[in-house]
Formats: C-alpha cells, sequence, structure tokens
C-alpha cells in the first residue's frame, strides 16, 4: 500500500537564520531528544538547516523515495525511514543529483547511500549510516510519503526543522525552534571570554562548574 500527504508547510526563514550561525552540539547541552543517532555526514565540514519532507520505506523497495526526491522543494531535506534496514542503500548518484537540482539542502537516510565517487562530485551534505553497494529496488510494494517516521531513535513529523551539521543532526518542531539560534548563540558566545582566561592559565573546571564538586 502506497501513502502520499499532502507537502508539509516550509519553516520559517528566521529559524534557518538563526540555526545557521549555531553548532548541533550546544542544543546537545540543553536536552536529550530530538538526536537521531548513528548518523554520519558524508562530508565534512557540512551544514544544513531545512524543512523535513518525510520517507517511510520497507526493507527493499525504495519507490517512494523517487517520488518523493521529485517533490522537494527549495529549503527541504529529505528524511528517510528504512524500517530499521542499515545495510541496504537507497540513495544513490540519480536520487542525490535529483535532490540538488531541486533545491534540496540536504538529506537524512537511516540506512546506507551509495555511488560514493559520483556524489561526492555533486557536493550535497547528506548524513546516512555509511556506504553500501547492496542497494534497494524499485518493487512497488510499499511506501509512505510525508508521515510521521523514526530516524536513529528520534520521532521526525513532516515540516519538522532539520538541524544538522559535522557533528550529527537534530530534529525539532518549528514551535520549539523559535528563538532557539539565539539561546544557542548566547551559550557559544559565553564561551569567547572563557578561552581567554585558559589561555592565562584559568580553568575549565572553574568555567564549567565542575570543580565544585571535588572540593565540596
Amino acid at each position: 500500500m502506497f501513502t502520499q500527504l499532502p507537502m508539509p508547510r516550509q519553516i520559517d526563514q528566521t529559524i534557518i537564520d538563526e540555526l545557521q550561525n549555531t553548532c548541533v552540539s550546544t542544543l546537545g547541552h540543553l536536552r536529550d531528544f530530538g538526536f537521531a543517532l548513528g548518523m554520519i555526514p558524508n562530508k565534512r565540514p557540512l551544514k544544513f538547516v531545512g524543512t523535513a519532507v518525510t520517507v517511510r520505506i520497507p526493507h527493499l523497495d525504495s519507490t517512494a523515495v523517487h517520488v518523493a526526491v521529485d517533490l522537494l522543494r527549495p529549503g527541504d531535506v529529505l528524511v528517510v525511514d528504512q524500517s530499521g534496514d542499515h545495510q541496504r542503500s537507497c540513495f544513490g548518484g540519480l536520487v542525490s543529483y535529483t535532490a540538488k537540482a531541486r533545491g534540496a539542502v540536504g538529506a537524512v537516510i537511516d540506512g546506507c547511500i551509495n555511488d560514493h565517487d559520483e556524489t561526492q562530485e555533486y557536493d550535497f551534505p547528506t548524513l546516512s549510516r555509511g556506504y553500501s553497494p547492496l542497494t534497494t529496488r524499485i518493487s512497488g510494494i510499499e511506501g509512505a510519503i510525508n508521515v510521521p517516521v523514526t530516524i536513529g531513535g528520534a520521532i521526525v513529523n513532516p515540516g519538522d526543522v532539520v538541524f544538522a551539521d559535522s557533528d550529527g543532526v537534530a530534529f525539532l518542531s518549528p514551535e520549539d525552534a523559535v528563538g532557539l539560534g539565539a539561546l544557542l548563540k548566547s551559550k557559544e558566545d559565553a564561551e569567547i571570554p572563557a578561552r581567554e582566561v585558559i589561555a592565562a592559565g584559568g580553568s575549565v573546571a572553574e568555567f564549567s562548574g565542575a570543580a565544585k564538586f571535588f572540593t565540596e
């Protein structure tokens, strides 16, 4: 059975602009959920913020991926749930090329990707489980587009904010992302004077608060 729901509303440009200047790991200091574990960037440095267009496929059949990639808009991120199959690739050269041609800013594949040399030439940022020559097929069995999916332990809804960099990827609801960029930037800016103190012989443990637990 195939399901295709409407394309999600794209996230506000203000959210993109604010998060684009911050690090995913800074968010990791503030929360534990929403991170897709085990995702590896296909290149570094890597950075993108965009709107999740979700796809769920069975282990072998990537029919829905080929349909979804044609729907991508500038600023979208293709997010594919392979139903726990981390060995096969559903994302190779032609699909990567199409995603970039449509204006997508990246892809997150909870499985492998393929066509390493070709896709490196396209310079399309992708996070996945790695590379594999074992691929999916166009079998016409089943698949779903723009439904809730699970990526590396994180639940992702269509229209969610995809926040990715060289360290990994996090997913946020648009509501949770409002004002988040400013908060993350303030955390990162607070480290600038700390570096100067440390360079002059100061203590990182004093700055972080770790030292007090050894002196109490």
